[in-house]
């Protein structure tokens, strides 16, 4: 099941990064956004198109959003907050008229609307525009550029030989539950919790194995693996 805000990844001698930015109530036509283009504008999907992509391999879905500003708002200068405010005020109505925002024409009349009442250029409001979908529709995309100088924490590096986490009682090799796998893992029991009314930690792990490494894949992680750092990095407080 794809959801607002997720990534697909398409490789290829053209890389591409989409968001999607809205899904209709009927779940067939989404909206999307080229991340890392300049000029980019939202563009219509058919929802079944890009569930196919990902099912064919064809694009890969993010576990994770490295465009969405992972700073603590709080932490900033007060300056950085002003102009965040300040760019929110222009945009934020126009980001409530979904879908209106992203189709062409309405967008033109929208814009032209917001430029009339605060008094701004059409290049800023869609600066502010394309920024608050390239870093995941969130009145902190709309923050300046800032580079966190806190020095980075220490992880212990993966050997490829040696497997961590619980061992598989079914034999199956599993592989290793690095950081980055374990991000998926957590990612994707957040996106099961968020999509089904109960949680199955059984459900989940199929779900993940769906989206993030395919059908038949020959390296994924096993249940046990999954459910073991499921508790072990903590903060999930999820059924069995």
């Amino acid at each position: 099941m794809l959801l607002r805000n997720d990534l697909l990844e398409y490789a290829g001698e053209r890389p591409l990064t989409l968001r999607i930015l809205w899904i209709d109530a009927a779940r067939c036509l989404a909206y999307t956004y080229a991340l890392g283009e300049r000029g980019a504008s939202p563009c219509a999907a058919s929802l079944d198109t890009l569930i196919g992509h990902v099912q064919a391999r064809h694009a890969r879905l993010l576990p994770l959003d490295p465009y969405r500003p992972t700073v603590d708002a709080a932490t900033l200068p007060p300056k950085y907050l002003a102009l965040r405010d300040s760019a929110w005020a222009i945009v934020q109505a126009l980001t409530r008229d979904e879908p209106g925002v992203y189709q062409t024409r309405t967008r033109g009349r929208l814009v032209a609307a917001c430029r009339a009442e605060h008094g701004v250029s059409h290049p800023t409001i869609y600066r502010y525009l394309r920024r608050y979908w390239e870093r995941g529709q969130h009145p902190d995309a709309l923050l300046p550029d800032y580079a966190n100088s806190g020095a980075p924490g220490k992880t212990r590096r993966a050997n490829a030989d040696v497997k961590r986490g619980r061992p598989s009682k079914s034999g199956a090799a599993g592989m290793n539950a690095d950081a980055a796998i374990r991000d998926t893992m957590r990612a994707a029991a957040l996106r099961y919790a968020a999509t089904h009314e109960a949680f199955s930690r059984r459900g989940a792990y199929r779900q993940m194995l769906a989206d993030y490494f395919g059908a038949g894949a020959q390296a994924a992680p096993t249940y046990g693996q999954f459910s073991y750092w499921l508790d072990r990095d903590g903060g999930l407080l999820l059924p069995r």
